[in-house]
């Protein structure tokens, strides 16, 4: 059989390789008795808009039904955040999401949900993955499996959590890049819903299983086409960017300029903080320590954890968290569902620059102000020939890590999750392994783009490329 990788948020493979409807059945199967084995009897089964998401979501059903629980199937794709919601309005004790995320589009992917609608804790995982292969798949039963519509039930749980007086004063524009995945036309639908006045314009809003030739994160390299039509845009318009299952926020400002996820997330703790929200801040290792800087200005706890969104669903499982984010634009706020949920994010940004008359890029200043620390970051993701050779690399920074980056000296190494170098100056470096694809992952912060370039430079000489 083939071996299936657990990665930090479920299983994802190439579609037809190891991704294939008789390994989806043997999750499926093992997901199965462990819902079983806690007790459970409803499971929601969501998918996004990838080839063949849907066949395989209705196979899992299937199976799931098979086993005599009940299967709740989506009517039509959904957002990741959307199947997350559901097992909590639905009382599931389990969700299962077939997406591949970010994934280039030959992926796809088996995401697991908590009862609390959120990703599954590693406990849940490990409880699952205990299982795999215990007990043949059952033979499907699709007569058994239901479906569900609850598209109405989530706007108003949106409703509940934005400034909605404050956003029916607006009427400007605000862009939508959904990037042909899960979110397209969900934002749209709420502001018809709310009966709001906004002018929303939508990019690639129509699901594309090829997602219109980029791989859909929210990353400069694939919003080109954004980008150029953002550049003849005044403030404070801005474009907010979902990924391919929409958990995950991404912007581009008038102008065309990037604003990354660390900005991203720094202005939402600001604006919730604003709000009269309080509570702890919880960021993964990749974070920017803006975000740090920020949460001991405002007097809120910070707490770090590895990379990877389940993490930060433990944390807010233990209650008084405000936020909580990762690099990769999964941001998760209170009062909501322990869920990133890249629709929710856009209305509340839109609610920042409506509330303030301030656009992103003036609020970031102002934090950048506040906290006496310039931002630039990037990331690089550099391909490996091989999981052993990528695995071979960390272990050789582990072990004997550098005491130079160039010119600059490693004052300090932390390894919560990968190798992460500390740099004189208050720059740092962090190289991981991603736990989805053959790839290594070389993140920088530092004061200038300048800086941050040179640092990545020499990076790719530690390590060979």
């Amino acid at each position: 059989m083939d071996e299936l990788r657990f990665g930090t948020d479920g299983w994802r493979d190439v579609i037809a390789d190891r991704y294939t409807f008789a390994n989806v059945a043997r999750v499926a199967q093992a997901t199965a008795d462990y819902v079983k084995s806690v007790g459970g009897a409803r499971v929601v089964v969501g998918h996004d808009t990838r080839f063949l998401s849907e066949r395989f979501a209705a196979h899992a059903a299937a199976i799931l039904a098979a086993n005599g629980l009940e299967a709740l199937l989506a009517a039509r794709y959904l957002p990741t955040p959307v199947t997350s919601f559901a097992v909590v309005h639905e009382e599931a004790a389990a969700g299962v999401m077939i997406t591949a995320s970010h994934n280039p589009p030959e992926y796809n992917g088996y995401k697991l949900k908590g009862p609390y609608g959120g990703s599954a804790t590693p406990e849940i995982y490990e409880g699952m993955i205990q299982r795999l292969d215990a007990n043949p798949p059952a033979p499907p039963r699709p007569e058994a499996v239901q479906r569900f519509d609850l598209r109405e039930a989530y706007y108003e749980r949106l409703a509940r959590l934005v400034d909605l007086s404050a956003l029916k004063n607006y009427s400007g524009a605000l862009y939508h890049d959904a990037m042909g995945g899960a979110g397209g036309g969900w934002l749209a639908g709420f502001v018809k819903h709310a009966g709001l006045a906004l002018d929303l314009r939508e990019l690639h809003g129509v699901p594309h299983p090829l997602f219109y030739g980029v791989h859909p994160e929210p990353i400069p390299q694939n919003l080109v086409t954004l980008r150029a039509v953002m550049s003849a845009e005044p403030d404070p318009v801005f474009a907010a960017v979902t990924d391919g299952d929409a958990d995950r926020i991404g912007a581009v400002l008038a102008g065309g300029v990037y604003f990354n996820s660390h900005q991203i997330f720094a202005v939402l703790l600001h604006h919730l903080y604003r709000k009269g929200l309080r509570g702890r801040v919880v960021k993964t290792f990749s974070v920017s320590q803006v975000v740090d800087r920020l949460a001991e200005k405002l007097g809120l706890e910070v707490v770090t954890t590895p990379v990877g969104f389940k993490y930060i669903t433990d944390e807010f499982l233990k209650g008084d968290v405000l936020i909580g984010g990762e690099e990769s634009g999964g941001i998760g706020v209170a009062g909501h569902i322990p869920e990133r949920d890249g629709i929710l994010n856009a209305l509340l940004l839109l609610e920042s620059v409506v509330t303030t008359d301030k656009s992103l890029g003036e609020q970031f200043a102002e934090i950048e102000e506040l906290v006496g620390l310039k931002h630039a970051f990037d990331r690089l993701d550099l391909k490996v020939a091989s999981p052993e050779a990528r695995d071979g690399v960390m272990k050789r920074l582990g072990e004997a890590p550098p005491e130079r980056v160039g010119r600059f000296k490693v004052e300090r190494v932390e390894t919560l999750d990968g190798v992460k170098l500390h740099l004189e100056g208050g720059a740092w470096l962090l190289f991981r392994p991603s736990g989805t694809e053959p790839l290594l992952r070389i993140y920088c912060e530092a004061e200038d783009p300048g800086t941050v370039k040179r640092i990545l430079k020499e990076a790719r000489k530690l390590v060979g490329a």
